[in-house]
């Protein structure tokens, strides 16, 4: 039987667990020890443990919840005091944490620690108050440019603007802007139907709204819903997005209400925004079937409605918001899925905006809780496609069957349930080919989702390569066949045949580069299929289960689209000439080739260099030249597939080769736009990687790297948790040092960058270690100032270079005495505090090691120094 776990032995195991960075188990271990001990010493220990901790849970009010709990007992417990100060800071309460710092410093006047931290949160503080007291001034001052009316100065009047929009970021600037007039101010600006200050309204509107439910519900009852919604389906396309991102905004302060302290407060003055909420869906909705609303500003109201309407997760028990939506405006969704791009008298619609009709479609009907609600959704379906097909020409029969295929690749339940009608299926045949492609491919990549019998997507995949390869037909037909492709290659088995065939690759290749480049958008998602570069998530094996247990169902891959099959894949592409036709297809200046498919071009790209081996003929049939392009214009996610493949290029060849003359220049931009927060951790990794390459070649690169601000982000990623990342920004840091101007920047007033490269020169990771000590080595060799600096910003500065040159590693050796060489040689009282620890010795041993001739030569002139300086006697002994 064993023994019970004492108190003592589960405060051992937290602090153990605690070193080990298990913080939660840490806790719960002090957890568990409180409940056993009663005495108020043991209890204050265990408060005061939980309370760092919660620091590193980033729980800040249980942090000073807990620390105040240790000080009550002992109110000279500096730990205690210390770590309630962090999280009171966090908290934003800065004059409770300045107190208990000071009181810190009282128990322990010389703790450098407490110290540092007092003079970094004076200053903190400081820049705060003296931003609060700008901010009256400031909005007063832009609020009377605003009302000027004999101002002419028309750039005065953006600039003042924009800075209203820096200002409404803040709270007080927020509340100042609101309660200064500050909405009919705005409504003004947006009145003036000029670009540039609709942007700037909206934009400041958005910092006001952001959280705020109150101020979201005076601003909505000013402006007015159908106002709101004419700006949204504005024909000016950035305009059209800006009143999208406020919609948003709106949306989530109305349904969440405010996240901030004073929610108390919030909810006594407003006590239910379901009507509000309504009314803006309302006036969305009215604005699909809107024919003097712009193409995009209906695609902005489909996806606002896609984000903002169906639940956020099944916990939620209330859909009422959907069924609303459902009753009121089903038809005027379906009005947008069944739009006949082109045809006489249809609402203006882009190539997206079927596709997202579709997935608004589904995520309402998988917000639906039970039969009856569905069985309503079919229904009025169902009386929609037969208002269409009944009683109408060839046009409204078009018009039903594109409503079918929008339901087919959206809610596939109720599109199946429509194509049971009578009639409906002979009238596809209208549509011939591409209309069962289509209806074939609804059930995308899932293998388990097959729309129709075994083989018959085969047959008709078949069908459309031998049309394709028949040059003796029409052009048109040929175009049809790709576009039917395009669907059909949803299908692993269809995949597979196709890159078989390689007379049908090298037809659709010849059509890409053809004249006619409206088929520019079949091949590349034909591509993007074959390539498996669409986005798709690995399941949650949990969530999995769930539906499994639930009887949902669960979507399935083919076995053909495994990794291996994949690759085999695109190796047949490559051989068959992809890249030289996706090069062709970027030249074109065809208003086919879209954002969009831009997008898909570039997916395409990154998976054809997604093995090392396969980049250098990507790059000799001309991929990197068409890369550029497509990193630097089109959708954020076609520029950002397009950077990450460039940088897949520039680390494992020579860029200089890869992209040669002004062209490698071109390539940085888009390598630093991968640093970005919003981008992954693989693509901030490989931005790095590149990066580093680029800035080892010339002063000129540098000097384009520092232009597009990359340095802060270099820096920024030098703090990051993982390890690669980190080392990644280190050792681009590390090149980039070798231009004057970063050089410079590591002796700035207030910066801890070159603290942060002497303290990383000490850390356990070797690879780390490395390129934080070879910075140093560059820095101490091209910078001498920096020499004097070193022993200035860390206490531990003289123990890490110590151990770098006790090291086993013979390149951190060589690095470490390159560093005590230079400040040996940059000043006389640097050198004294070298020699008079045990450098003196280390440097004796080095400088006669015959195994390691470089470490030994740096170690006899820096001991030659020494002389020099009188420091050290001269030794015969050494050459």
């Amino acid at each position: 039987m064993e023994e019970p776990v004492t108190a003592e032995q589960l405060r051992a195991r937290g602090n153990a667990l605690f070193q080990a960075g298990d913080h939660a188990a840490a806790l719960a271990a002090y957890t568990e020890a409180l409940s056993l001990s009663e005495a108020p010493s043991e209890r204050a220990v265990l408060h005061r443990n939980r309370a760092a901790c919660y620091l590193k849970l980033e729980d800040y009010t249980k942090a000073e919840a807990d620390a105040t709990k240790a000080i009550a007992v002992d109110g000279r417990d500096v730990k205690a005091l210390f770590r309630r100060s962090q999280a009171l800071q966090q908290l934003g309460r800065m004059d409770q944490a300045v107190s208990d710092l000071q009181r810190c410093l009282s128990l322990e006047p010389r703790n450098k620690a407490f110290q540092e931290a007092l003079r970094a949160l004076g200053s903190s503080m400081h820049e705060k108050m003296k931003a609060l007291s700008c901010t009256d001034s400031k909005v007063e001052q832009m609020f009377q440019i605003l009302l000027d009316l004999e101002e002419k100065d028309a750039d005065k009047k953006q600039k003042a603007a924009q800075n209203l929009i820096v200002l409404a970021r803040e709270e007080a600037g927020a509340e100042k802007i609101f309660q200064s007039d500050g909405v009919r101010l705005l409504m003004q600006l947006l009145d003036t139907a000029k670009a540039d200050l609709m942007l700037a309204a909206l934009r400041t509107l958005v910092g006001l709204c952001s959280g705020h439910r109150s101020r979201t519900t005076a601003i909505l009852a000013e402006l007015g819903a159908p106002r709101l919604a004419a700006v949204l389906g504005v024909e000016h396309e950035q305009v059209s997005l800006a009143a999208c991102n406020l919609l948003h905004v709106m949306f989530d302060s109305l349904k969440e209400g405010l996240q901030k302290d004073f929610r108390g407060k919030e909810d006594a003055v407003v006590l239910d925004s379901s009507k509000d909420l309504k009314l803006l869906i309302k006036h969305l909705l009215e604005l699909l079937v809107l024919e003097g609303a712009s193409a995009h500003g209906r695609d902005n109201a489909l996806n606002l409605l896609i984000k903002v309407v169906p639940r956020k997760s099944p916990k939620e028990t209330n859909n009422s918001l959907s069924l609303w939506v459902i009753d009121q405006g089903l038809k005027k969704i379906l009005e947008v899925g069944s739009t006949v791009c082109g045809s006489s008298g249809s609402l203006p619609v882009t190539e997206n905006s079927r596709m997202s009709t579709s997935v608004l479609l589904s995520k309402l009907y998988e917000d639906l809780k039970c039969d009856a609600e569905r069985e309503n959704f079919h229904r009025l379906c169902e009386d929609y496609v037969r208002s269409w097909f009944e009683g109408h020409e060839l046009p409204g029969k078009l018009r039903a069957i594109q409503t079918v295929s929008c339901l087919l690749q959206g809610p596939s339940d109720a599109g199946n349930r429509v194509l049971e009608l009578e009639g409906i299926m002979d009238s596809i045949r209208i549509r011939a080919l591409v209309g069962l492609c289509k209806l074939g491919s609804a059930g995308g990549t899932d293998f388990s989702m097959k729309q129709f019998a075994e083989g018959s997507t085969m047959k008709l995949a078949k069908q459309c390569r031998k049309w394709l390869c028949n040059e003796a037909i029409d052009a048109g037909t040929r175009r049809w066949a790709v576009e039917g492709l395009a669907y059909l290659t949803f299908d692993a088995d269809v995949k597979e045949e196709f890159v078989e065939d390689k007379a049908a690759m090298q037809a659709m290749f010849q059509l890409a580069k053809s004249e006619d480049r409206s088929v520019l958008y079949a091949v590349a998602s034909t591509l993007v299929n074959c390539t498996n570069s669409y986005d798709h998530e690995e399941p949650d094996p949990q969530m999995l289960e769930l539906a499994k247990y639930a009887k949902q169902h669960i979507p399935e891959q083919h076995p053909k689209d495994k990794p291996e099959f994949v690759k085999r894949r695109v190796r047949k592409l490559l051989t068959a000439g992809v890249v030289s036709a996706l090069a062709c297809m970027v030249k074109s200046e065809n208003p086919a080739l879209t954002s969009s498919c831009r997008e898909l071009i570039s997916r395409v790209f990154l998976a054809l260099v997604e093995e090392a081996e396969d980049r250098g003929g990507v790059v000799a049939q001309g991929g990197g030249k068409a890369l550029i392009p497509l990193s630097l214009e089109g959708t954020e996610v076609g520029q950002t597939k397009a950077a990450q493949a460039l940088a897949k290029i520039t680390i494992t060849s020579n860029p200089e080769m890869a992209f040669p003359g002004e062209r490698i220049y071109e390539v940085v931009r888009p390598l630093v736009s991968l640093l970005h927060l919003q981008r992954t951790g693989l693509e901030n990794f490989e931005g790095l990687m590149a990066l580093t390459n680029l800035a080892g070649i010339s002063e000129r690169l540098r000097q384009k790297i520092l232009k597009e601000r990359a340095v802060p982000m270099i820096e920024g990623y030098m703090f990051e948790e993982h390890e690669l990342i980190r080392l990644a920004a280190t050792e681009c840091m590390c090149n980039m040092a070798m231009s004057k101007e970063v050089q410079e920047m590591f002796l700035a007033e207030g910066s801890d960058r070159l603290k942060l490269m002497v303290l990383y020169s000490g850390e356990e990771d070797e690879k780390l270690r490395r390129a934080a000590s070879g910075t140093l080595a560059m820095l101490t060799t091209l910078h001498p100032p920096i020499c004097k600096r070193i022993p200035q910003v860390t206490v531990h500065w003289l123990e890490i270079l110590q151990a770098l040159l006790l090291s086993p590693s013979a390149e951190l050796q060589h690095r470490g005495a390159v560093v005590v060489m230079n400040m040996m040689a940059a000043a006389r009282e640097v050198a004294e505090q070298l020699i008079a620890s045990e450098m003196l010795e280390i440097l004796s041993v080095l400088a006669k090691d015959k195994d390691k001739p470089r470490v030994a030569q740096a170690a006899q002139e820096s001991l030659a120094h020494a002389v020099a300086y009188g420091l050290i006697k001269p030794n015969p002994g050494l050459a």
